[in-house]
């Protein structure tokens, strides 16, 4: 890693481990792919999900991480994310985000994927196109070296496009050796987002959480994780890990059986 005023941009070796990091993490999400239908306790991709990860000599990010007690996030239908796998069984109409992060010697793949189960709701169709959008409208707006803050303005134009609101207590962030590092990357225009700037040799995840209502949010006070709705209402997410090239964005976390750019539900 670089140092100095260049600490947050990867050398070329480190940027080889990003890559190596974000290919596992896609090649996880492709894994558990199957499992993620009606019928399958969330509770059950957790498992699936720490194994394939330990057989292949990597560690889950998440457990443990700040006290957190699983392995993925799995958060369904109103819950914006930081949902805690357990016992229940994914239905036909539900909506779910499976969210995985790795550790590959010592570096950090992060994506996730809002699914459908079985025949869902025209809606709830909406909700989850609108943030896959988001994320690669938000990746095509970046050039080297642009403001953070172009992430912010493409998503929030194109959720009020589609009469949708934005989550604004949490946001993309830095990442490498570290889970979560500088910059943050709110997925709303920001005066430090416009000051922020997203340099080549920087990695970083871009994960819009659109929601169907109301964008504000509440955390349970129970578990101390899982984000909700503060109306009730849908929410969805996508994310990537990127790193800034000189010559543009570089998805990091591409799956190969997933949906791809352009993709309709």
């Amino acid at each position: 890693m670089l140092k100095g005023k260049n600490k947050l941009r990867l050398d070329d070796s480190g940027q080889e481990c990003m890559r190596a990091a974000g290919r596992f993490n896609a090649e996880l999400l492709d894994f558990i792919r199957p499992y993620v239908i009606a019928g399958v306790s969330t509770g059950e991709i957790d498992r699936h999900v720490e194994q394939y990860t330990r057989d292949h000599g990597h560690v889950p990010a998440p457990l443990g991480y700040q006290g957190f007690p699983k392995s993925c996030c799995t958060s369904i239908n109103e819950v914006i994310c930081h949902g805690i796998p357990g016992d229940y069984q994914l239905r036909a109409g539900d909506i779910v985000n499976v969210d995985l992060s790795t550790i590959v010697d010592g570096w950090h793949g992060d994506s996730s994927e809002t699914f459908l189960i079985g025949d869902v709701t025209e809606a709830a169709k909406a909700v989850t196109q609108c943030s896959f959008d988001c994320l690669y409208l938000a990746i095509e707006a970046l050039t080297p070296g642009c403001p953070v803050s172009d992430i912010g303005k493409t998503i929030v134009e194109e959720a009020r496009t589609c009469q949708f609101s934005v989550v604004r207590e949490y946001t993309g962030h830095g990442l490498g050796r570290r889970f979560h590092q500088e910059p943050s990357i709110p997925h709303y225009p920001t005066k430090q987002s416009h000051r922020d700037r997203l340099e080549p040799g920087m990695c970083f995840t871009i994960e819009p959480m659109i929601n169907q209502g109301t964008r504000l949010t509440q955390q349970d006070p129970t578990d101390g994780w899982t984000v909700r709705t503060k109306d009730g209402q849908l929410s969805a997410q996508f994310e990537h890990s990127i790193l800034m090239t000189e010559e543009g964005p570089e998805i990091l976390t591409p799956t190969q059986h997933g949906p791809q750019p352009g993709h309709r539900f």
